[in-house]
């Protein structure tokens, strides 16, 4: 429970992202009254006193607290990050109303000077083979990586499969809007199917890779982008951010695998039916998961419903862990719930507080969510 002095409730009604529900933020206030006993296992007090700055805490303990305002949400940097994207777009529309007019006469205009040039130097007395070659060139060049470019930004055909692509530091999010699937770090797509990636971005510029299934294409916050492939062979394809995106940015990796039909529909249906209730060490590291930090900022079904971390419902199904860098395994995943800045520099997860038995009997349970 939250309470509020009055003169504050109205500024903080703008600025609560979630206001009251577990998982929820408050930002950018201090504690004028109250106490509140947050759930986190961190290198920080457990109790919010009055005169605490309160930046950022995930409000599943008990208590109320009254808040002071110190800044409204239009002052924050994040808020003026934003207005300068959506002034960026503004600004980008009709040029991007220019391209789109432009694909649709490029082809035919590149034709048509390939025509001139093969058929009217020859006229004046050049040599016929010479201007010949010169438009095949043009037209070898020019027709083909257009039409890849546009192809890869087209629009969505009915039978497409769509896959939203969301970038965050340093992860990946993968939703099948129309399948109920919400996965991590590895995206499964059907062999000779078209899909459609809608490219969206949480807080920074990234850029989505994957060399041998297609283009860069940028994942900007504010806005979203598309790509567009279909990918013919089965297999595993790794890709990687390709835009700067913070201290750990050479570890933002993630795995495409393309799938036979068949085994596609068969990961589809493992995905949506729920894990089995652990035992043994596995149900005392679900326990201990429960009642930890982890429940504010990860999402496994019937257990949390975290909004800021990966979907962790079916972690185990996945191969490996911190988004591409180490085998999914006891012993990374241990290590990882220890210590995860040691593994990956600059990570967002913090340290868990967590003894080596319970990190280990968490990662035993992770492991078993198949």
């Amino acid at each position: 429970m939250i309470t509020f002095t009055p003169q504050a409730a109205e500024k903080l009604r703008v600025i609560l992202e979630r206001q009251g529900k577990p998982g929820g933020f408050l930002r950018l206030k201090v504690v004028s009254g109250g106490c509140s006993g947050l759930n986190l296992e961190l290198d920080i007090s457990e109790e919010s006193r009055p005169g605490d700055e309160v930046f950022a805490g995930t409000i599943n303990g008990h208590g109320a607290l009254d808040v002071r305002v110190t800044r409204l949400v239009r002052d924050t940097r994040l808020a003026r990050i934003i207005h300068l994207v959506e002034t960026a777009q503004a600004s980008r529309a009709p040029v991007q109303a220019f391209v789109d007019r432009f694909a649709r006469v490029y082809t035919p205009a590149v034709l048509a000077l390939a025509l001139v040039i093969a058929l009217v130097p020859p006229l004046a007395g050049g040599a016929a083979a010479v201007w010949v070659y010169r438009a095949l060139v043009l037209l070898v060049i020019a027709i083909p990586t257009i039409q890849v470019i546009f192809t890869t930004q087209g629009a969505a055909r009915p039978d497409a499969l769509q896959v939203v692509v969301v970038g965050r530091q340093w992860w990946w999010e993968f939703q099948y809007p129309t399948l109920g699937v919400v996965t991590a770090n590895e995206l499964h797509l059907p062999a000779g199917r078209r899909i459609v990636l809608q490219l969206e971005g949480e807080d920074v510029i990234h850029s989505f890779w994957v060399p041998l299934l297609g283009g860069k294409r940028d994942v900007v916050p504010g806005r979203r982008n598309l790509l567009t492939l279909t990918a013919d062979a089965p297999g595993e394809y790794w890709g990687q951010c390709a835009e700067f995106c913070g201290a750990s940015h050479a570890n933002m990796r993630l795995r495409v695998i393309v799938d036979p039909p068949e085994a596609f529909e068969a990961w589809l249906l493992a995905q949506r039916v729920p894990a089995a209730e652990p035992t043994g060490v596995a149900a005392e590291g679900k326990a201990i998961y429960a009642r930890s930090a982890c429940v504010g900022c990860h999402v496994i079904r019937g257990l949390s419903a975290g909004t800021l971390g990966p979907d962790l419902t079916h972690f185990g199904s996945r191969s490996t862990v911190a988004a591409g860098l180490y085998p999914n395994t006891v012993e990374h995943v241990t290590a990882w719930l220890k210590d995860p800045p040691a593994l990956k520099p600059g990570v967002k997860m913090p340290r868990l507080g967590l003894t080596d038995e319970q990190a280990r009997a968490v990662a035993t349970y992770l492991l078993s969510l198949k």
